[in-house]
C-alpha cells in the first residue's frame, strides 16, 4: 500500500480522533459566528494508518502528543522545516520491526568485506541512473559514466563516486551559467534540497520499518550524521529526484524560491515510478524492498541489494 504525504504550510490545529488525522482551521475554531455546523463540515480527516510522511511547514501549527503518538507507532515520519521553509528536523519510531534486537545485532556484526561490496553495488547503481537521467535530460555523452559504473570495484577505492558526480553535475543543466551542486548554491539547489529532504525521510523510515539502525551506515560515517545509513540507502534513488528537478526547470518556472506549487510537484516523490526487481513500483515501495534486501543481506541471506533503475 502507498503512504499519503501530507504536506501543511498554513496554520492549523492536528489532532487524532478515532485514529484519524483531524485538520482543523483557526480561523473558523475561533469564529463564534459560525454554527457548529459548518464548524464540523470544516473539518478534514485521514486514517493515521495510511500516512507515511508528514511535513509541518508553518510556525502556527499546533500538533497534540496523541496524534505525534499515533503517527510514530505507524511507522510515520515527521518533518518540520524552519523559517527558511527547508527541512530541518526528522523524527522517526524508535522500533519498527518485531525482531529488533535480532536485526540491530545482524547490522552491527557486518563486516568490513561485506559492506564494501554493498557499497560496491550501491555507487554501480547511483552512477547508471545518472547517466540514464543525463541521457534522457541532456545531449551529454554518457559512454564514460557506463565505463565507471562498470569499473567500480569493492569499496569504490577509485572514487568513481566522485568522478562521475563531477562529470554529472557539469552537464545536468547546462542552460543554468555557473551551475554547480552545493547545498547553499543557486537555483535549482534549493529544489534539490527540498526533494532530498523527502527522499531522505522516505528511505530512513523504511530503515526502521525493516529494523535496521538508520544511524549506522555500509560507508557513510560522520559522528555529527545521524542518517548515515540513510544517506548511503538514498544515493541510487537521487538520480529519480534529480529527473523531476529537471522537469520543472525546463517548464520555465521561476525557481529562484521554493513555491506551494513547486512543493506540490515535489511532494511525489514518494509515489515517482521506478523499476526494480524487473517490476515497475512507486518509488515508496521500491525503498521498502531496498531495506528489506538489505538487511538479509547483514543477514547472510542475500550478497545483492535490490536498487531501482528508469529501465
Amino acid at each position: 500500500m502507498i503512504k499519503k504525504t501530507l504536506y501543511f504550510g498554513s496554520p492549523s490545529y492536528l489532532s487524532l480522533k478515532n485514529k484519524q488525522l483531524v485538520i482543523k482551521l483557526p480561523e473558523v475554531v475561533k469564529n463564534d459566528t459560525l454554527p457548529e455546523t459548518f464548524k464540523a463540515e470544516s473539518e478534514k480527516t485521514f486514517p493515521v494508518e495510511d500516512i507515511g510522511v508528514v511535513i509541518i511547514d508553518n510556525k502556527q501549527i499546533t500538533i497534540t502528543h496523541g496524534l505525534m503518538e499515533a503517527l510514530l507507532e505507524n511507522n510515520c515520519a515527521l518533518i518540520t522545516c524552519n523559517s527558511s521553509r527547508m527541512p530541518v528536523g526528522l523524527m522517526l519510531p524508535l522500533a519498527g520491526n518485531t525482531t529488533q534486537t535480532e536485526r540491530f545485532r545482524d547490522q552491527i556484526a557486518a563486516s568490513v568485506p561485506l559492506k564494501k561490496q554493498l557499497w560496491q553495488q550501491t555507487v554501480q547503481a547511483k552512477i547508471e541512473n545518472q547517466a540514464y537521467v543525463l541521457s534522457n535530460k541532456t545531449n551529454a555523452i554518457i559512454k564514460n559514466m557506463k565505463v565507471w559504473a562498470n569499473d567500480v570495484k569493492s569499496g569504490d577505492p577509485d572514487n568513481y563516486e566522485a568522478r562521475a558526480a563531477v562529470y554529472y553535475w557539469a552537464n545536468l543543466f547546462p542552460q543554468i551559467e555557473g551551475f554547480t551542486r552545493h547545498r547553499e548554491g543557486i537555483p535549482p539547489n534549493n529544489l534539490l534540497n527540498y526533494g532530498y529532504a523527502i527522499l531522505r525521510a522516505v528511505v530512513a523510515r523504511s530503515l526502521v520499518a525493516s529494523g535496521l539502525l538508520p544511524t549506522f551506515g555500509i560507508h557513510h560515517r560522520s559522528k555529527y550524521n545521524a542518517y548515515c545509513l540513510a544517506d548511503d540507502v538514498m544515493e541510487p534513488y537521487r538520480p529519480f529526484v534529480d529527473k523531476m528537478v529537471c522537469e520543472i526547470v525546463s517548464g520555465n518556472v521561476d525557481i529562484s524560491e521554493l513555491s506551494q506549487e513547486i512543493k506540490a510537484q515535489l511532494l511525489n516523490i514518494p509515489v515517482l515510478d521506478v523499476i526494480i526487481g524487473g517490476q515497475r513500483s512507486p518509488l515508496m515501495i521500491a525503498v521498502g524492498q531496498t531495506t528489506a534486501s538489505l538487511y538479509k543481506c547483514f543477514s547472510g541471506e542475500l550478497r545483492k541489494i535490490k536498487y531501482p533503475s528508469f529501465e
